[in-house]
């Protein structure tokens, strides 16, 4: 079995197949839907096609405990619901002209962000090419993966709880104040999960270094596209976070954007 061309055909199906769905559905997350999914059979993919070589099946149970935690994540928030859309779209949606949002649809959500899914992983790749026993760095790489990956989970269950209490609120006929969460890991962070999610996949670009020996593949355009499409939804998630909270500008003076860094001393005034 040829994994790359495997893969391929994979990517090749799942980019038409969020594309058709969001037609017919006119809901338009599926791609963020099979985001957690896709990754973990690549690796598998790879682990099969290499015969269980010990590098590939780390990297393969590493990303399927990510696939689980963030699969885990989006289903308590009702994203495999009907109706379960990415809110931001909507709101683009009334931005762009119908024949704009959907060449965006067609262009940037179903191919582009699956072709990010599929180079994410492609540092496999790397390591498939050079086979070899497990070394002291593909164990710290793991140990630090795992770290990441607790650290997204808390910032998850942190926003999770704050939605929770905010619904309480509101349900009692009390207007939430502020209406983001800002303590915990998001007191050093305005976007904790979203560093830690690219923490992890540059850790998984390392295992083509320890594979390799070398620092330098072209599989390093998975991390950092990853990193530029953040970026993005970072600037836009935040205009739209300033248009609803007065009190997130000043958030923002005094937190950090991703880096988790010590907050301003402006900031342990109570928002």
């Amino acid at each position: 079995m040829d994994p790359v061309r495997t893969c391929f055909w994979i990517f090749l199906a799942t980019a038409a197949g969020t594309w058709v769905f969001s037609l017919l559905t006119r809901e338009y997350s599926w791609t963020d839907r099979i985001w957690s999914v896709t990754p973990v059979v690549y690796l598998w993919v790879f682990a099969a096609a290499a015969g269980g070589e010990p590098r590939i099946v780390l990297m393969a149970v590493l990303v399927s405990l990510w696939g689980a935690r963030l699969t885990f994540n989006f289903a308590r928030k009702g994203g495999y619901r009907p109706g379960g859309e990415d809110y931001r779209w909507g709101i683009l949606q009334q931005r762009l002209r119908p024949w704009q949002f959907q060449l965006f649809n067609l262009g940037f959500i179903s191919v582009y962000q699956n072709a990010i899914i599929w180079l994410i992983t492609l540092p496999v790749l790397t390591v498939y090419q050079h086979p070899g026993p497990l070394t002291p760095g593909d164990w710290l790489l793991a140990v630090l993966f795992l770290a990441a990956l607790a650290g997204e989970t808390l910032a998850d269950q942190e926003q999770w709880n704050f939605q929770q209490w905010k619904k309480a609120q509101r349900a009692a006929g009390r207007t939430p104040a502020p209406g983001f969460v800002h303590t915990g890991l998001f007191r050093f962070s305005r976007h904790p999960n979203f560093f830690f999610e690219q923490v992890q996949w540059w850790l998984f670009y390392g295992f083509a270094i320890t594979a390799s020996g070398a620092w330098l593949h072209w599989t390093l355009a998975g991390p950092v596209l990853l990193t530029l499409l953040f970026i993005g939804s970072t600037v836009f998630t935040e205009s739209i976070s300033r248009s609803r909270y007065p009190d997130y500008r000043r958030y923002e003076q005094h937190t950090s954007p991703i880096i988790p860094l010590p907050p301003r001393r402006q900031q342990e005034q109570p928002l």
